[in-house]
């Protein structure tokens, strides 16, 4: 069995983690840590993991966490870089789930976070946590940027049209609707049930620091710098991303059907839907699994691209366990292969 140590285990995506990790057949969880909850069992702040995690929360301990095989960061930004480079020097890989060594341009993540970089050096060495884009570099890393909700789901849509060299790069636009829980669990009034039920608003459409990782990702794919438009939008619920992309195609002729078809066809979780569908939240919720749907209205040129993803699984923590996966050499979708629940 793997060890696993989670640090910052009370907030969301350390719950899933969590509740994915309790029933997977290769990973054993033997330490999580909250400096806040320090000796509070598990269950009672998560009553779902009654008699699934058998846990109390600890003081955040180096000797602990270098004992395991792996540690998961579920931190808010910033958190992680004052304490991965001492995990690391153990010999423990370190699995981020925060944007901490996500973007290569230093600067531009100081600029987009507000403060100074505590550990520039690692960034380099860190990969960027999408499967489905360097699975191969996954599986020899040490340090993983896993990748964010958002981006996650803007990335995936668009990839097989940048891969394939067929929309124009310099005008593609993202519109992404998030539930509140990709905020986290923090006390805001904004959050509150009366506040955001009923109601739905796009927000920091000037610029949102998932901005740059989005950029760079679509870079990569494209072999050439991309120009994007992104506006997050506030679903009124509880959690799951749609995400409604746009492109001009640049070869009016490709079947755009087939090329989706044929660049996820062996992508565990990456699930084309047939022609004329449009995907909803509710059918990936509480998995890992990440629907497409593609579309040429009139059969013009205009491309218009559909994903929907549970931000907390797929676009967090489920993620990050596939990147464990990729790094242990184990079957990618162990413990990961639960279907969405309904209703």
């Amino acid at each position: 069995m793997i060890k696993v140590g989670i640090v910052g285990g009370t907030g969301y995506t350390g719950a899933e983690l969590l509740r994915l990790l309790a029933v997977h057949p290769y990973a054993d969880v033997v330490t999580i840590t909250s400096r806040s909850e320090a000796g509070v069992p598990v269950s009672q702040l998560y009553p779902n993991l009654r008699g699934a995690v058998d846990l109390s929360f600890a003081q955040p301990d180096i000797a602990a966490l270098a004992s395991c095989d792996v540690v998961f960061f579920a931190t808010p930004h910033g958190v992680a870089q004052s304490t991965v480079p001492e995990i690391l020097a153990t010999g423990t890989k370190v699995i981020d789930l925060s944007a901490d060594f996500r973007i290569r341009d230093i600067p531009l993540w100081e600029q987009w976070y507000g403060q100074t970089h505590a550990a520039p050096e690692l960034v380099s060495q860190a990969v960027y946590g999408l499967p489905e884009m360097n699975r191969t570099a996954i599986a020899a890393a040490d340090l993983v940027a896993c990748a964010g909700c958002y981006p996650t789901s803007v990335q995936l849509g668009f990839m097989p049209l940048l891969q394939a060299g067929c929309v124009d790069v310099t005008d593609l636009i993202a519109n992404s609707a998030s539930g509140v829980s990709g905020a986290g669990r923090q006390a805001n009034v904004a959050n509150l049930l009366s506040e955001a039920s009923d109601s739905f608003k796009a927000y920091a459409a000037s610029g949102h620091r998932h901005l740059p990782e989005i950029e760079q990702g679509l870079t990569d794919m494209a072999g050439k710098p991309v120009g994007l438009t992104f506006v997050p939008h506030l679903l009124p619920i509880n959690r799951g991303i749609h995400t409604t992309l746009y492109g001009n195609l640049t070869d009016p002729s490709v079947d755009v059907q087939s090329l989706f078809e044929q660049c996820y066809a062996d992508e565990p979780f990456v699930d084309v839907l047939p022609a004329g569908s449009h995907p909803e939240t509710r059918t990936v919720r509480g998995s890992n699994y990440c629907r497409i749907a593609v579309h040429r209205p009139e059969n013009s040129s205009k491309v218009i691209v559909l994903v929907v993803e549970d931000n907390l699984t797929k676009g967090a923590s489920g993620q990050a366990i596939q990147c464990m996966n990729l790094m242990f050499s184990m079957p990618e979708d162990a413990g990961l292969s639960a279907p969405g629940i309904v209703p």
